[in-house]
């Protein structure tokens, strides 16, 4: 009997010791071998919300306005790029998943001088109970003017 314990004890030492892990890291896959030398491929930085540095990265998925939502609230944009009539604007920013951010509406108001874009975000009514992960989307909305952009300036009304 105290054979067949020392057999089990063994067992589990060497089942549960050693030095390689099976768990993965952001920087390890799991299942990779650990030490240096190995090729990782690069990843792109990460672009917070708000913070861009240029032109947003990557291609945003483009939404329409799905209002009413529940508790609607302004979300500044990064960009808003005229298309080539200059009637309408695609507009970007950074969001989270749906259903928790879905694009409320939008509202432009033009003047003479410069055209004011806000747009409005909420929760999806019909998933008043929803969870969502918090991950940045990019996403991308078409906004039609009344009148050529012209050389008016574009405002973010969420700023």
């Amino acid at each position: 009997m105290r054979k067949l314990w020392l057999v089990a004890l063994l067992f589990l030492v060497v089942a549960c010791g050693g030095t390689s892990s099976t768990s993965a890291s952001p920087e390890q896959p799991e299942g990779s071998p650990s030490g240096a030398g190995v090729d990782r491929p690069s990843r792109p930085p990460v672009q917070s919300p708000g913070t861009a540095t240029g032109a947003p990265s990557g291609t945003p998925s483009p939404v329409t306005p799905a209002g009413p939502t529940l508790n609607p609230h302004t979300v500044p944009w990064e960009s808003a790029t005229p298309a080539d009539d200059g009637r309408s604007l695609d507009v970007v920013w950074w969001s989270g998943v749906e259903p928790c951010n879905v694009l409320d509406r939008v509202e432009v108001t033009e003047t003479a001088r410069e055209v004011t874009v806000t747009l409005y975000e909420g929760q999806d009514r019909r998933s008043p109970d929803a969870v969502c992960i918090a991950i940045a989307v990019l996403k991308t909305t078409k906004v039609h003017l009344k009148a050529p952009l012209g050389g008016r300036k574009v405002v973010d009304g969420a700023k």
